[in-house]
């Protein structure tokens, strides 16, 4: 679910630099990798009622529920593409990932018990290399749905939906309510829902009213997408909600957002499926709810309206 470009070549050329490939200084972040990134969704929502809850519940002792075998590692390792501020993104020293996500998952990993080793790996591969068992979580801003579901498990915890963030103006007069998106380029990130889901059902329209189609530029992470509009490449990139009211407040004005956000859904903490981290993942993070945490690390990063009250395990909407 994640859009924009400049006139001016000055520009251009400084975020070719900007956004280099997880190189750059948290500055350049702001409007590179901080420039939207992965997966999916951002709305105030405290109603993801559907899934099960298990039996992790408020005074359940998350470390209790953890299986022996993760148990005896010690361990987790937690996979995101690093390229998605404010949920995930590279530190100034361009090695270490910070933002929403990892600040999250060191705080699971303290009530777990666990030590966490976050890990920069390209959106489209965390579920796979889940499947591989090379990462015991992904934290990278997913959209829980029924079709990730049927690989991965996922604990909700937070409610985001997609946005498009064009140039300021909008000159091309683009939103996500009607057609104008025909015939124009867009830039995604691959694995997105934006580019599974948003694009695909958006060109059925454009084919039924009898007008071009929505040409996508797909990339492997949020700052080829980025560089792309920047460069004048792409007309519009459609991100996650979060990162795209980021990256337009970090812009100095050059960009902002088009419409309001839509297709609002559960962010998912995916899991390896049926290896029974579940249940102690979702005690942890009630725990987390319930001291404060939770609040204060969203808070931190400015995403506060997307917090939840009710995690629960598997609650894809569709």
């Amino acid at each position: 679910m994640r859009r924009t470009q400049h006139s001016f070549q000055e520009v251009d050329d400084s975020m070719a630099q900007i956004l280099g490939r997880r190189a750059a200084a948290a500055g350049a972040l702001l409007l590179g990798t901080a420039l939207f990134a992965s997966a999916c969704a951002s709305n105030p929502a405290n109603t993801t009622t559907s899934g099960s809850s298990s039996s992790a519940s408020a005074g359940s002792d998350p470390k209790s529920l953890v299986p022996s075998s993760v148990k005896a590692k010690g361990t987790i390792v937690v996979a995101a593409d690093a390229s998605y501020a404010p949920n995930e993104f590279f530190d100034t020293d361009g090695k270490t990932v910070i933002g929403m996500d990892a600040d999250l998952a060191k705080a699971l990993g303290q009530e777990l018990g666990l030590s966490v080793t976050m890990q920069n790996v390209t959106f489209d591969a965390i579920i796979p290399g889940m499947a591989a068992a090379k990462y015991d979580l992904g934290m990278s801003s997913f959209t829980d749905t029924k079709e990730r579901e049927a690989t991965v498990d996922f604990v909700t915890y937070f409610s985001a939906g997609s946005s498009m963030m064009v140039k300021a103006g909008n000159p091309e007069h683009l939103a996500t309510t009607d057609d104008s998106l025909c015939g124009k380029k867009i830039a995604v990130e691959k694995g997105t829902t934006q580019e599974q889901s948003d694009i695909p059902a958006d060109n059925k329209k454009c084919s039924t009213d009898g007008k071009p189609a929505i040409t996508t530029l797909s990339f492997d992470d949020q700052n080829g997408a980025n560089l792309a509009l920047s460069s004048g490449r792409a007309d519009a990139v459609l991100a996650d909600s979060p990162v795209a009211d980021y990256a337009a407040k970090q812009s100095g004005g050059q960009f902002i957002i088009s419409g309001q956000p839509y297709g609002t859904a559960p962010y998912g903490i995916a899991l390896p499926k049926g290896n029974g981290m579940a249940p102690a993942v979702l005690a942890a993070l009630k725990a987390l709810m319930a001291n404060g945490t939770y609040n204060q690390i969203l808070t931190k990063w400015g995403i506060q309206s997307g917090a939840i009250t009710n995690p629960v395990i598997n609650g894809a909407t569709s």
